[in-house]
């Protein structure tokens, strides 16, 4: 189980460890977007630091309108698992972002009054 927290606005971050191609781990927080679909979301920048394997360009349609996006496989660790996912870089996004995927396998449980956030298997 992670251990989540709160930012300014009441934001949900978790920390998540990104492994590069050279087995180097990067540690990150990430901030939960239950409007993101996708599994993991970062700079272009970032995702060619890691080394990760460029798949595509995609075009794909965000609050703003239309935006590129490349499509990249990276793996990360999560709760002390492994997993391989896909990855969207896009050009200044500020900010790591996790999407509705993770919620499939993992249970939330936010409660902001007591300080809560969690996100795990129980």
């Amino acid at each position: 189980m992670i251990q989540g927290y709160f930012g300014e606005k009441g934001e949900l971050f978790f920390e998540i460890e990104l492994i590069g191609d050279d087995g180097s781990v990067v540690t990150v927080n990430a901030l939960l977007d239950t409007g993101f679909t996708d599994w993991l979301a970062m700079d272009i920048q970032d995702a060619e630091s890691l080394g990760w394997t460029f798949i595509r360009q995609l075009e794909m349609r965000i609050a703003r309108g239309n935006a590129l996006f490349n499509l990249y496989v990276g793996s990360v660790l999560f709760d002390g698992q492994e997993f391989t996912i896909p990855v969207l870089g896009g050009r200044e996004i500020p900010e790591f972002l996790i999407g509705l995927p993770w919620l499939e396998n993992w249970r939330l449980v936010v409660d902001r009054k007591a300080g809560l956030l969690t996100l795990g298997e129980d």
